[in-house]
């Protein structure tokens, strides 16, 4: 069983305090307004852990963090950067399409690369019913979650069930707390 989630992360909180010492430089805030804070959507994939009789870790279960990011040339040129430089930009809306081509295209070739040659090839991918997740008889998914011998299947959470995903009971907050510890200009930090 695979448990997938995804969370927004913002670049910095609308409020912060900090303690700086004396001729200590105050941290760049890349944001003008609090109310249009940049924020980025990441999908995570994990298993349990696969270990050994004696203790050795077999399958350490991480399968990868994805970030909703496209590249995308600048338009205008500026005192920052010239015309047709790549950046990185968030995807927003995160819509079912996009999500359909974020597990096609980089969960289950991550999956593949990453599963155990001796584990079973029948593998339960569970997601939470949130509006943009793909239907599990997508026809899509279908056909490329049965390549390479693996038998790749989505179920989804029964709807208003207490959340249980290891992910979202203390995975992303400890990677949000480390993520508030840095001062990110742009989405690539």
């Amino acid at each position: 069983m695979i448990h997938i989630e995804e969370k927004w992360f913002y670049m910095s909180r609308k409020k912060q305090r900090y303690y700086l010492l004396t001729g200590e430089e105050e941290p760049y805030r890349a944001t003008q307004d609090n109310n249009y804070l940049v924020k980025v959507m990441f999908l995570c994939g994990i298993a349990r852990p696969i270990i050994g009789y004696d203790g050795e870790v077999l399958f350490d279960g991480k399968l990868g963090i994805f970030s909703f990011t496209e590249e995308v040339p600048t338009k205008r040129s500026s005192k920052n950067r010239e015309r047709g430089k790549i950046e990185i930009k968030a995807i927003t809306p995160v819509t079912k399409e996009v999500m359909r081509r974020k597990i096609i295209d980089e969960l289950l070739p991550a999956i593949r690369r990453r599963w155990p040659w001796f584990a079973s090839k029948d593998i339960w991918i569970q997601q939470d019913n949130a509006r943009p997740h793909i239907n599990p008889n997508d026809a899509e998914f279908l056909d490329v979650a049965t390549q390479e011998g693996f038998n790749i299947q989505l179920i989804c959470q029964t709807p208003q069930s207490p959340e249980f995903n290891v992910l979202d009971l203390g995975f992303f907050r400890a990677i949000q707390s480390l993520q508030h510890q840095k001062f990110p200009r742009d989405v690539e930090a």
